[in-house]
């Protein structure tokens, strides 16, 4: 472009502006360097026992490349995967192939490492995100150095495997019960942490000599940040409270977490936080404090930054906004304890906090596991079978979101909020702790199209009802007819012979007597109840003579409809009544009882 750009005038090209520079090759070839990833802080790579050394120079050119800015590699646990990647490929390549430099490599042992991690017993998914790590720095290598690899591996490059990933296993839900726990053990040391911060340690206000230390200790902190364990402050406080009797196990602790908070206070808040909003638990780590924006009536926005979704990585999530207890007030509120903290540790991460060691103010959360442990074990969390909860905190976005399709009914229109419908169903509905409740609604719907299908029962109060005409639904001008007997068949009344649902209209049932318990034409009074009964015990007589599948085929569900159905509706007095009158008239059975 030529000259300065102007407001109002036109932008003008010169020729020269499309020309694509020359390439410019790597020029570092070190096997040792340091890397400042995007995110996470810097990784320190040391490839010098990887041999052979040409094709080591050339996987770690490729790292540093993939690492720029621009670069496919934006963190720093992302860039310690793929270096461990290339350790799996070397070793692989030591003992299976001769190949000293990259020219060197064939087809063959892309294929090979293929296999080799196949056979070593890993998973297809695990498979092929290793193997796509050798095949990345490949492809990078062919585009700093054209040429260089072989035709076969270039074609090779095209594609990450022959095979099939497969499907991945869903990431699973926390059950209510442990998710409630989980809350109300947040809640609770969230009210402690905010109570604590700010209130001065000085256990006995009648004891000059111990007040005025704790005084010259507090002061040390509030003028350096931080009191050292090898300080003399921090020496005379420890000696003259272990003198009184008083708790010097956690004094560090104690008297810095007056000022700031302390690692053991990120897991009940990353838990609160990540329940509450539905946000990964790896955005909830990188807020900063300027991610509030946008308040709205008891509502405000949180600012984030999800890395994994390239090109829309920095988004927004409208919350509730009030007190602690809500994702907004909590915020606020970890903005406003970590001020003092921030005069001495010039970061805008969310999370500065007091950590017992050498490096004791930080910012950031790398890692807790131990402190979650730590966590979860102090409250007696336990899992849905009464064991120690393992609380995994990837997990804590799915159980926010099964709470929420719990509450919304599975409506997902309501529930899918961010996602796509199909999204919201494939990754956050059809998880295996909602499957139960998913089996159980489809067992409802298929009882409740069982029940429409089958026969109406009608107890004595509602065979009156029918007679008054007080039904609306008993609206055919034959009801007389149909509850007298005058449309009987063996087992119930029929209000559509030539209607039957099994043929077609105008042509008689072609189903055997029983096939009316199925029937939706088929209404069934007291005054069947004897038939009904005879029935049954002919049909239990009937498993004596019949192996279990074929007496299941031909009765099965007759019995259950009898059993299960129709005998519950009506009270025991009709049922004993029927029954002896069942024994008193011996009631005879078509002969198709028999012979179908």
């Amino acid at each position: 472009m030529t000259g300065r750009p102007r407001k109002g005038a036109p932008v003008r090209f010169a020729p020269g502006d499309g020309i694509v520079p020359a390439h410019a090759s790597d020029p570092v070839l070190g096997l040792r360097f340091t890397i400042e990833a995007r995110y996470g802080g810097s990784v320190e790579v040391d490839l010098t026992g990887l041999h052979p050394r040409p094709l080591a120079i050339a996987f770690a050119g490729a790292l540093r490349r993939q690492s720029q800015l621009g670069g496919s590699l934006g963190a720093r646990s992302t860039i310690k995967q793929h270096l461990q990647a290339y350790l799996r490929l070397f070793a692989y390549l030591r003992e299976h192939s001769g190949a000293k430099t990259p020219a060197d490599l064939r087809a063959d042992d892309i294929d090979g490492y293929e296999a080799f991690l196949e056979a070593s017993g890993m998973k297809p998914i695990h498979r092929h995100t290793v193997l796509a790590k050798a095949i990345l720095a490949l492809r990078s290598i062919d585009a700093d150095q054209p040429g260089v690899l072989d035709e076969g591996v270039r074609r090779r490059l095209s594609y990450t495997s022959a095979q099939s990933a497969g499907r991945s296993q869903p990431r699973d839900a926390y059950s209510p019960f442990v998710a409630r726990q989980l809350r109300d053990a947040a809640r609770a040391d969230i009210g402690k942490i905010c109570r604590r911060i700010g209130k001065p340690l000085n256990d006995d206000d009648s004891d000059p000599n111990l007040r005025r230390v704790t005084d010259e200790a507090n002061a040390r902190i509030v003028a350096s940040g931080r009191l050292s364990s090898g300080d003399r402050a921090f020496h005379r406080l420890y000696f003259m409270r272990a003198r009184r009797g008083l708790p010097v196990s956690t004094l560090a602790e104690d008297i810095h977490g007056r000022y700031h908070l302390r690692a053991t206070d990120i897991p009940p808040l990353l838990t609160f936080l990540s329940l509450e909003t539905g946000l990964e638990i790896e955005c909830c780590k990188a807020l900063t404090i300027d991610c509030l924006q946008n308040p709205g009536p008891g509502t405000i926005e949180i600012a984030y930054v999800k890395r994994r979704a390239r090109g829309a990585e920095h988004k927004h999530i409208r919350v509730r906004d009030g007190g602690i207890g809500t994702p907004g007030g909590l915020v606020r509120k970890l903005i406003e304890v970590t001020a003092f903290t921030r005069l001495f540790v010039p970061s805008d991460s969310l999370w500065l906090y007091y950590y017992t060691g050498r490096k004791q103010l930080r910012a950031g959360v790398e890692h807790p596991h131990e402190l979650v442990d730590r966590w979860t074990t102090s409250h007696g969390i336990v899992d849905d079978d009464g064991q120690p909860l393992r609380l995994v905190l990837s997990r804590l976005r799915k159980t926010h979101k099964a709470l929420w399709y719990l509450k919304t009914q599975g409506h997902m229109a309501r529930f899918a909020v961010g996602h796509t419908p199909e999204i919201a169903a494939r990754h956050y509905a059809d998880i295996p702790s909602l499957r139960p409740l998913h089996e159980a609604t489809v067992a409802e719907a298929l009882s409740e199209v069982a029940s429409a299908a089958g026969p109406i029962i009608l107890p004595p109060d509602d065979e009156d009802s029918w007679r008054r005409g007080d039904n609306p639904s008993a609206s055919d001008g034959n009801i007389g007819a149909l509850l007298d007997g005058e449309q009987d068949v063996w087992l119930a009344a029929c209000s559509g012979f030539d209607r039957s649902p099994f043929s077609d209209e105008g042509s008689p049932c072609p189903q055997p007597f029983w096939g009316c318990l199925e029937c939706r034409n088929a209404v069934i009074t007291a005054r069947k109840l004897p038939a009904i009964i005879s029935f049954l015990d002919f049909v239990e007589d009937e498993r004596a003579g019949l192996s279990a599948a074929d007496w299941a085929m031909k009765f099965g569900r007759a019995h259950d409809r009898i059993t299960k159905q129709i005998l519950p509706a009506f009270p025991e007095s009709l049922i004993a009544q029927a029954r002896r009158e069942a024994e008193e008239h011996s009631l005879y059975l078509p002969p198709e009882a028999r012979q179908w």
